[in-house]
């Protein structure tokens, strides 16, 4: 079921419809972009609240694009461990072969 999500970004007050299930995502969502347009705000560098929040979204997405990158650098190096522990099971796994003894040696 939908319900209506009453959030605060930057002194707006703001009222979304998401599904229950969605809505702490959502309220930790708005808490992050309103934290990270109060930091753009603060540093002085960007005037007005349009492009304080172009600037947040900006910050955000390369953020996410960085998370990306280093999820898909992660999910290289899960795949290499996966086909090295294949390669240690079939080892540990295979039947022993016989060894060759020393009696069976032929001295001359």
């Amino acid at each position: 079921m939908t319900e209506a999500v009453k959030v605060r970004i930057l002194d707006q007050d703001y009222t979304i419809a998401c599904p229950e299930e969605a809505r702490e995502g959502l309220l930790r969502s708005a808490d992050y972009v309103d934290r990270r347009m109060r930091e753009v705000r603060h540093s002085g560098k960007v005037v007005g609240t349009d492009r304080v929040a172009v600037m947040a979204a900006l910050n955000i997405a390369y953020e996410l694009f960085e998370a990306h990158v280093e999820n898909q650098r992660m999910a290289d190096v899960r795949q290499r461990l996966a086909k090295l522990d294949a390669r240690i099971a079939e080892v540990v796994d295979a039947p022993e072969s016989p060894l060759p003894s020393s009696s069976s040696k032929s001295s001359s």
